[in-house]
């Protein structure tokens, strides 16, 4: 059992939240118990992670997505007011973790892209950011452009969409997981031989072909799901509490 204040402060300076600029706030988002026996991880805090949190009797719902997004309206109704009176009247505590857990060298999103890709050598994508949100690896041989769909799709548990370039072979791989697709450019521009996202636009297709950089869109879900599964996991093993992770089978 710990404190949910010792947990967000921890997850704090672990992540270094309070450095980035975010769409959303970073933490607490919706207070619930004081003391945490159980979290239970899932990538967006959907009706179906917080049915999930109260079937399981977690006392936190740890998310990548969370809620009160810049643009959103303020008043708490519909769809969103149904999830959030959920979580209150179970006193479920919300906590996310977005650009910091997309960032973070070892826990976060693209570290674990890395990790199961298998790439190494990793630097970042934009040389300029503090935290930079993408990233660029080396695969240890260089292998052709279908043969590295092939390998995201297994790997990643995604059948990816390829978008084609001129390139023959593909060894330096940038990626940035999510919807950032628009970073090719940033691809481009550090001589990537391919870049990986979780979506696709339309303009990418012309983006790929003209920049000469081979891209695939794995799935803006199925890229976001393993860094909740790290960060709770630490949490678990710092504070010798429960966790569990819930798959939202989000196909997008």
């Amino acid at each position: 059992m710990a404190t949910l204040q010792d947990i967000i402060q921890w997850c704090d300076y672990t992540l270094k939240a309070s450095e980035f600029k975010d769409y959303a706030p970073n933490g607490l988002q919706i207070e619930g118990k004081a003391e945490v026996r159980k979290i239970l991880c899932a990538v967006t805090a959907s009706q179906d992670a917080i049915d999930a949190a109260i079937a399981q009797n977690a006392d936190l719902l740890l998310v990548h997505h969370g809620y009160f997004w810049k643009g959103e309206a303020y008043p708490i109704t519909g769809m969103r007011g149904k999830r959030i009176k959920s979580l209150i009247k179970n006193d479920i505590s919300l906590v996310g973790y977005h650009l910091p857990l997309d960032s973070h060298p070892t826990l976060g999103n693209n570290a674990a892209i890395a990790d199961i890709l298998e790439l190494d050598n990793i630097e970042p994508l934009d040389p300029s950011e503090r935290h930079p949100i993408g990233n660029i690896g080396y695969l240890k041989n260089a292998i052709s452009p279908e043969g590295f769909k092939n390998l995201v799709t297994e790997k990643l548990g995604f059948n990816a969409i390829h978008l084609p370039a001129e390139k023959s072979l593909i060894q330096k791989v940038g990626f940035c997981t999510g919807g950032a697709q628009d970073f090719i450019a940033q691809a481009a521009k550090m001589n990537c031989d391919a870049y990986i996202s979780g979506e696709v636009s339309e303009r990418t297709f012309y983006e790929a072909k003209e920049l000469n950089v081979h891209y695939y869109a794995c799935g803006h879900h199925a890229t976001e799901r393993y860094g909740v599964q790290r960060l709770a996991k630490a949490i678990s093993e710092q504070f010798n509490i429960e966790y569990s992770y819930f798959e939202l089978n989000n196909p997008i």
